[in-house]
């Protein structure tokens, strides 16, 4: 398959509703079928695959009208879909390293993908630091003559670190390795890591760009051919393929990403500095507040913050388990970018299978509350949320 055109000259929103899809040529139907069919029949031995599709682990047309909106959303080369956000790590890292090979990976990541790069990779012989993203120091000593990638996640999950995307790169160019980004928390309408000079991007498209809990799913943008024949390689042969409902309904979610992040993350703003004025919150993370270590990269390599809020009571642990356990509107959840808010527990939730030590060393502690804020009525979130810590 040919990539799609990433120079179309439309804006965002445009992009958002229309790139990768057109009317069906039979019905007229103004959405993409579900092609929900295991294979496709050929026209002859000799024209094989002379529609371009043979079975749908290799390739389905509703998957593939998917890829090709993220590929003009992010401006890459071509997009590979995937049956979850870790199903796309683990296709980067299976097509990308061998026994022997060295990979740098921020020290703050989502849970699974510590847990694949500690627990997995190391079984077949790839060697794994777990480093500071934000120190551009340490992440050149700690590359090696056999390292292959280094892969970040800005803001990344649950601390909402942020690394400096174009630093890091510069980094890795004059390695002359790849270099991988996760995307999935300010999505190509924030964040576009490729103009910054990263090679490939990953998301889980669970989370934002499905918007509405409805799919678990993932992709990976790559920014050249070599890249993409590599990585699709790799899916192909693990079977890491996003089903047909999935990319439909996930295509329908992308429609209204801009506006659903410009709603969430004004909520998120509001939320965190009301949170950062409460007097029984401790401490606060987001990146659009001036208090934040990082506010300055933040306005310099993004258009947004994003919803995503992190703080600490007064107290600790115990108060903060408290208070998840008793908010009404939120939901206590794991997941995150969804319409409905969702308030989290890292510990015991999504970072359970990264050690106490990497936990702490990485700032994740065991009071942490994580917010992924949607798209309700500011004043309800912040309702629930004060009589939640005023039960404390």
């Amino acid at each position: 398959m040919m990539p799609s055109d990433n120079n179309d000259g439309m804006g965002f929103r445009t992009d958002q509703i229309h790139a990768g899809v057109t009317p069906d040529p039979i019905t007229g139907g103004i959405l993409t079928p579900i092609h929900q069919s295991t294979t496709f029949v050929q026209e002859s031995v000799d024209g094989y695959m002379g529609r371009g599709y043979s079975y749908s682990r290799a390739g389905n047309p509703t998957v593939r009208a998917f890829e090709e909106k993220m590929t003009v959303l992010e401006g890459g080369h071509d997009t590979t879909a995937y049956g979850s956000g870790m199903a796309a790590t683990v296709a980067v890292m299976l097509g990308l390293l061998s026994a022997g090979d060295h990979i740098v990976i921020g020290r703050v990541v989502y849970g699974g993908t510590y847990r694949f790069a500690d627990q997995f990779l190391r079984k077949f012989g790839v060697e794994t630091d777990f480093v500071d993203a934000s120190d551009l120091d340490a992440m050149r000593a700690a590359i090696r003559p056999e390292t292959r990638l280094v892969f970040t996640e800005t803001p990344a999950n649950p601390t909402l670190e942020l690394t400096d995307l174009a630093a890091v790169s510069e980094i890795t160019g004059t390695a002359g390795i790849v270099h991988v980004t996760d995307n999935t928390v300010l999505t190509p309408y924030y964040q576009r890591p490729f103009e910054l000079g990263a090679n490939v991007i990953i998301h889980s498209t669970t989370k934002f760009l499905d918007g509405h809990n409805a799919t678990v799913g993932g992709a990976v943008v790559v920014d050249s051919p070599e890249l993409q024949e590599t990585i699709a390689f790799a899916r192909i042969s693990a079977g890491l393929v996003m089903s047909p409902m999935v990319a439909w309904l996930t295509l329908q979610g992308v429609k209204t990403l801009s506006e659903r992040m410009d709603r969430q993350s004004a909520n998120a703003l509001a939320i965190a500095e009301w949170l950062e004025d409460h007097p029984k919150v401790e401490t606060v993370g987001y990146p659009g507040l001036p208090s934040h270590p990082q506010h300055e990269l933040a306005l310099r390599q993004a258009t947004g913050f994003g919803a995503m809020v992190w703080f600490e009571v007064e107290g600790g642990v115990e108060p903060g388990k408290k208070l998840m356990d008793s908010v009404q509107l939120w939901s206590l959840a794991e997941n995150l970018g969804q319409v409905e808010s969702i308030i989290t527990h890292p510990l015991t939730m999504t970072h359970a299978a990264v050690p106490p030590k990497e936990r702490a060393a990485s700032g994740i502690t065991d009071g942490l509350v994580r917010l992924s804020v949607g798209m309700e009525d500011i004043d309800d979130l912040v309702a629930d949320l004060d009589d939640g810590l005023a039960a404390l």
